[in-house]
């Protein structure tokens, strides 16, 4: 049994054995490896792709998408591999989708992120509005979307009974509209006032959505030229109240005026007889 163990020792000391089994180990090593690596990328991965043309802006459904197998040396990072990262996303805004693509991560975005966003969160049959504004008349940038405001309307140089403009020092002030949500605050250079809390940014427009027939009435107060006018935006107590009711129109005195001092449409007339 000594002699079986001393030649065993000096078959595994000989430099020329230790080389030779080295040998045989890498190569086994490389087998397998290269093997795996093989397995690995003829292996198929099931993968979401496109069963319909997807124009830009569009919400994609469970319907618009199916699965194929692709080899999976075909897969990187920038393909998406599960469907449920794709359900209810939408197609970018500079982005189509051809039919049998499959989904890439920048074609996919949420709502939020789409540079429009905001022309898909209100009502149907209403219009959006971008009121002008600056820290003094947001409060110190204290108006926030998802806010409900009031719209006041400041008027100087007000017309007496024979029809002419009396130039003096004489304001009307008056609520028009109530309950107007705000759908966004941008600064001068259309980017999102609150997409970055730690910048102090100044906030130039707010977005909000009306009814027509006061979208109307609000672009013709806006277009006053022969008065002073100041479309003046008010946070309202319901402010975070999520919904504190409907866009009302707060003054038939000032939409009168409004409509007295410009021209009538049909559509003017047809809100003036409801």
């Amino acid at each position: 049994m000594n002699n079986l163990f001393v030649g065993i020792k000096k078959f595994l000391t000989n430099k020329n054995t230790v080389t030779v089994v080295g040998v045989i180990i890498a190569i086994i090593v490389l087998y397998v490896g290269y093997n795996m690596r093989i397995n690995q990328a003829i292996t198929p991965v099931t993968v979401p792709y496109a069963l319909e043309e997807i124009n830009p802006r569009t919400q994609i459904t469970e319907d618009m998408i199916g699965t194929m197998e692709i080899p999976n040396s075909m897969v990187n990072d920038n393909i998406i591999t599960n469907s449920a990262d794709i359900i209810d996303m939408y197609s970018n805004g500079d982005s189509v989708i051809p039919e049998g693509s499959l989904f890439y991560r920048r074609s996919v975005v949420s709502r939020e992120q789409l540079p429009d966003s905001i022309i898909l969160d209100y009502p149907k049959g209403y219009v959006l509005y971008n009121l002008d504004v600056d820290m003094a008349s947001t409060y110190s940038n204290s108006i926030y979307p998802g806010n409900y405001i009031d719209i006041y309307l400041k008027v100087q140089n007000a017309e007496n009974a024979e029809g002419t403009i009396v130039t003096d020092d004489r304001i009307m002030v008056g609520k028009l509209l109530s309950n107007v949500k705000v759908l966004a605050v941008f600064d001068s250079s259309g980017n999102n006032v609150f997409a970055n809390l730690e910048e102090k940014t100044v906030p130039s427009q707010i977005i909000f959505a009306i009814p027509e027939e006061y979208h109307i009435l609000l672009r013709k107060a806006s277009f006053l030229r022969a008065y002073e006018s100041e479309i003046i935006p008010v946070p309202t107590a319901e402010s975070l109240e999520d919904e504190p009711g409907d866009v009302t129109l707060s003054s038939e005195d000032l939409r009168n005026f409004i409509n007295n001092v410009t021209a009538m449409t049909e559509e003017d007339l047809a809100y003036t007889q409801q």
